[in-house]
């Protein structure tokens, strides 16, 4: 039996972006089948120079670049910028990242290219989108983890806001964007649209989008959610435990069911009938009582008692995991969530697998990101002199559109 094409096999992604939100859009396409060109600046993409490197090879690159044909262009230059007019004739996406105006400038906006490629899907990431009094300002996660209101909220309620240690604001707005792109490519495929669009991601409106009902609060009620440290301002108990062997554990009560669960696992369930404790409002109007006592019962017992005792009463609970503890983690290693490979620069490599996972066309990890900056930029090429499209693949079915 012949093996089943990827979920997105024959789909063509030109990625002129760099750094993280926007080519991880293409790291997606690219893990379920698409063919992805990435182009890169001859000086090679920022992100390769993100984080830390083992023996010159940059480690987090391996994994974003997974799955593309490295292309140097400079778009500065006018045959450089042909180069993208050739390709762009035969993509279903394009994807990029510049400033607003900016693609225009070069003749490479999305009329110019549409003209040339009508069923194009032109997706722009940028940090503050495409319209608006500060679409044509500089942005980052950083500042979009600022503007959305996610720092204002994040932090102890003494203290100043805080910000991720990691790029939270790219890696939701990437995702929002492959969604994005998805929507419009069954629309012009399945939905009979027939025609390519422009997709407009920004940096801060994804992670905006996810807050919750602050919003709605405040425009409502006139309710300002501020920082209140691991609790939730909705639930209790909702919070980050110590145990007496110095590890972290987290719970959140959702519902009375779950609290009542919370409470028999630590040994007190005629907590759940005291009408302090009774419901939603009720347990955090009392808050710190009620941490109080867990935290109490968490300092007097190891992890792994904590653990064992929670799983008898079907209570959640999660221990606080770090890289280290990961690594090693039987659950992790039973459902792949990280892979490990084989790596002729390096020895081997570790990377986070493909989410999210499909029971019949399931993504893969076909190649990894390769150091050499434009690695496949003579092939690239060559495709194109030969009066290609400067694709290798062939388009499945009717929709064969291929040299």
């Amino acid at each position: 039996m012949a093996p089943t094409p990827a979920a997105l096999d024959g789909l063509r992604v030109l990625d002129l972006s760099s750094l993280y939100a926007a080519p991880l859009v293409s790291t997606n396409l690219g893990d379920f089948g698409a063919e992805v060109i990435k182009v890169e600046h001859p000086r090679g993409d920022d992100a390769r120079r993100w984080g830390l490197s083992k023996g010159g090879v940059p480690l987090w690159w391996r994994g974003l670049a997974r799955n593309k044909q490295l292309l140097t262009l400079d778009l500065g230059d006018e045959e450089d910028r042909g180069v993208v007019r050739g390709l762009a004739g035969g993509a279903d996406v394009l994807i990029e990242n510049f400033r607003p105006g900016r693609m225009e400038s070069w003749g490479l906006g999305y009329d110019d290219l549409a003209a040339l490629n009508p069923r194009l899907v032109m997706v722009h990431v940028t940090g503050f989108g495409q319209d608006g009094p500060r679409s044509s300002q500089p942005g980052f996660g950083t500042l979009a983890e600022a503007y959305s209101g996610f720092a204002f909220v994040t932090g102890q309620p003494e203290g100043p806001p805080t910000l991720p240690p990691f790029g939270l604001a790219d890696g939701v707005a990437g995702l929002a964007a492959t969604f994005a792109t998805m929507i419009a490519l069954y629309w012009r495929d399945a939905g009979g649209g027939g025609v390519g669009q422009e997709v407009d991601v920004s940096l801060y409106e994804p992670l905006f989008s996810i807050l919750g009902p602050q919003i709605a609060e405040y425009a409502a009620l006139g309710v300002l959610q501020r920082r209140t440290g691991n609790r939730s301002p909705r639930t209790a108990p909702r919070n980050a435990y110590r145990t007496s062997d110095g590890h972290w554990t987290v719970l959140s009560a959702g519902t009375q069911n779950i609290a009542d669960r919370i409470f028999a696992a630590i040994g007190h369930p005629e907590i759940g009938s005291d009408p302090r404790f009774a419901d939603a409002a009720s347990r955090r109007q009392h808050a710190d009582l009620l941490d109080g006592i867990i935290a109490g019962w968490m300092a007097s017992h190891t992890l792994a008692d904590v653990l064992a005792r929670f799983a008898e009463v079907d209570a959640p609970i999660a221990p606080v995991l770090g890289a280290d503890q990961i690594y090693r983690d039987e659950h992790y290693r039973a459902r792949q969530s990280f892979v490990e490979f084989a790596d002729p620069e390096i020895g081997s490599i570790a990377m986070t697998n493909v989410v999210p996972r499909l029971s019949r066309t399931p993504g893969t990890i076909r190649s990894l990101g390769a150091t050499e900056t434009g690695a496949d930029s003579d092939a690239v090429r060559a495709r194109l002199r030969d009066g290609g499209s400067g694709w290798s693949g062939r388009r499945p079915g009717n929709e064969d559109r291929s040299d």
